[in-house]
C-alpha cells in the first residue's frame, strides 16, 4: 500500500507541475499582449490519515487563478481614443457581432484597456471585434441619472465623425465700464453702443445691439444710465429696457447701486442677471451683482467692454473626439468648441480575480466575482481612465523563466520517484523467483 500511494503521489506531482508548466508556457505566450492579465498556479497537499505506524502518500493538487487584479505597465499611443485603467475599474464592451445581430439583449464584458477606432457607423470598435460602451449625453453635455448595477442604460460610443453641430446662445455675460463724466451736468449725452453677435436656434449669426444713454442732471453727476435692448432678428425690436444706477460712495464707487426694470425681464440681484425674450428665445444677460465690480461698473472717462463673453457656437464639423481622465467622451469642432457626448463608466467588483475570462482580455462578472457597480472614473474605489495609452501584459517574464527551471525540476524529481517505485515493484517481483 506505501510503495503504490508513493507511485501515486508521482503521478500527482507529474500533472501538478504539468499544469504550471502549462500556465507559465501561456504567460510568456501572452507576454507581448496588450492588457494581458497572468496566470497562477498554487499547489495543495493532499494528506491521508495514516494508522498502526505506517504512512501513506497523499501527492498533491493543482488549482489555477488567473490575477485580474495585477495590472501591467501603461505604454503611450499615437491614437487619442486608445485607452487604458490606470488603478482599480475595467472598461465596458460588448462584442460587435453581438449588437450587429440585434437579437436583445447585450452581453457587458469587462477589459482593462482597448485600442478603440471608429467603424464605418462611427463606433468605436477594437480590431477583436468589442465595442466600447458609454452613456450618453443630454444635448447641453449634462449626463443623465441612470441606473450603477445594471449595464441597461449603456450603449455603444460613437464618434460620427463630420457630423454638423451648433449650439444656441443662451447667455451673454456684459463686463464694461461705462464713462462716469458723460453723466456730468454739461456733458453732451451721447449714447454709447455696443453690438454683441448671439447664435440663434439654427446656427444663424444674430446680434443684440445695446445702447447706454447718460441723464444729464441740471447740477452735480447723476450716474444713472438708460439701457435699451433690441434684436436684430426681430427687425431691432426694444426687448429689454433698464435704468442702471451707479455708487459713488467712497468704498464702493463705480459698482452697481440699482437696476430698475422698464421692459423685459425683471433684474434679479441675486444672480445679477436679466432675462430677455429673442427671436429663439429666452436669454440671459448677466449685467453684475449690486456693490460688485465683476460686471458693469462706472469710472473715469472712457467706455471701455473689457470682457464680452456668451455660450453657444456656430455650426461646426466634428473632427476628433477624446476621452478624458474622468471617462467624458469630448467631442471637438472646427469651430473651436468640445462637447460632451457619452460617459464611460469604470466597472468595480469585490472580487475581480474571481471573474470569468472569456477571451480577448476580456471579463464576465461571476459568484466568485460578486455584483459589479459602474462608477464615475475616479470616484469611490477606481482610478482613472487614460487617453493615448495602452497596458502591457502583467507577465514578468524573467520571472516566468525562473519558475519554468523550478516546474522543470519538479517534474524530473517526480518522474524519478516514479521510475524508483517501478525498480522496487521489480525487486519485489523478483523475490518470487
Amino acid at each position: 500500500m506505501t510503495i503504490s500511494s508513493s507511485l501515486n503521489a508521482g503521478v500527482a506531482g507529474l500533472s501538478a507541475n504539468a499544469t504550471r508548466l502549462a500556465a507559465i508556457s501561456d504567460n510568456i505566450a501572452n507576454s507581448a499582449t496588450y492588457g494581458y492579465k497572468r496566470v497562477e498556479t498554487d499547489f495543495q497537499s493532499l494528506v491521508i490519515s495514516s494508522s498502526s505506524g505506517n504512512y501513506t502518500a497523499g501527492g498533491v493538487r493543482s488549482s489555477t487563478q488567473r490575477l485580474v487584479s495585477e495590472s501591467g505597465s501603461l505604454v503611450t499611443t499615437s491614437n487619442p481614443t486608445d485607452l487604458a485603467v490606470r488603478g482599480r475599474g475595467m472598461l465596458p464592451v460588448a462584442k460587435a457581432s453581438q449588437l450587429d445581430a440585434g437579437n436583445g439583449g447585450v452581453e457587458m464584458l469587462l477589459t482593462s484597456t482597448g485600442s478603440f477606432r471608429a467603424d464605418a457607423n462611427g463606433k468605436l470598435v477594437t480590431e477583436s471585434g468589442l465595442v466600447l460602451l458609454g452613456w450618453p449625453a443630454n444635448a447641453d453635455g449634462t449626463i443623465p441619472i441612470f441606473p450603477r448595477d445594471t449595464a441597461d442604460g449603456l450603449e455603444p460610443v460613437r464618434i460620427n465623425v463630420n457630423q454638423l453641430t451648433g449650439e444656441p446662445t443662451t447667455r451673454i455675460s456684459l463686463g464694461l465700464n461705462l464713462p462716469a463724466t458723460d453723466t456730468d451736468a454739461g456733458a453732451t449725452g451721447a449714447p454709447q453702443q455696443l453690438s454683441v453677435e448671439y447664435f440663434d436656434n439654427l446656427g444663424k449669426s444674430e446680434n443684440i445691439q445695446v445702447s447706454f444713454s447718460p441723464t444729464l442732471p441740471a447740477a452735480g453727476s447723476s450716474n444713472e444710465w438708460t439701457m435699451e435692448i433690441r434684436d436684430t432678428a426681430q427687425a431691432g425690436l426694444v426687448i429689454g429696457e433698464y435704468t442702471l444706477s451707479f455708487d459713488d460712495a467712497r468704498t464702493s464707487g463705480g459698482t452697481l447701486l440699482d437696476v430698475a426694470t422698464g421692459a423685459g425681464g425683471a433684474y434679479d440681484p441675486d444672480t445679477g442677471s436679466v432675462i430677455v425674450n429673442v427671436a429663439g428665445g429666452p436669454m440671459e444677460i448677466y449685467l453684475g451683482r449690486i456693490g460688485s465690480s465683476d460686471g458693469m461698473t462706472q469710472l473715469s472717462d472712457s467706455f471701455a467692454p473689457l470682457s464680452i463673453s456668451k455660450d453657444g457656437s456656430p455650426v461646426g464639423k466634428m473632427i476628433g473626439a477624446q476621452v478624458d481622465a474622468n471617462g467624458f467622451v469630448r467631442a471637438s469642432y472646427d469651430t473651436g468648441i468640445n462637447r460632451i457626448i457619452y460617459q464611460v463608466p469604470l466597472a468595480d467588483l469585490p472580487n475581480p480575480n474571481g471573474m470569468i475570462a472569456m477571451g480577448q482580455q476580456t471579463y464576465l462578472p461571476s459568484n466568485e466575482s460578486g455584483s459589479f457597480f459602474l462608477w464615475n472614473a475616479g470616484d469611490g474605489p477606481t482610478g482613472d481612465v487614460v487617453g493615448f495609452a495602452r497596458e502591457e501584459s502583467a507577465t514578468d517574464v524573467a520571472g516566468e523563466l525562473t519558475d519554468m527551471i523550478q516546474t522543470q525540476r519538479a517534474y524530473s524529481s517526480n518522474a524519478k520517484v516514479i521510475q524508483t517505485v517501478d525498480e522496487m515493484l521489480q525487486e519485489t517481483t523478483n523475490i518470487k523467483r
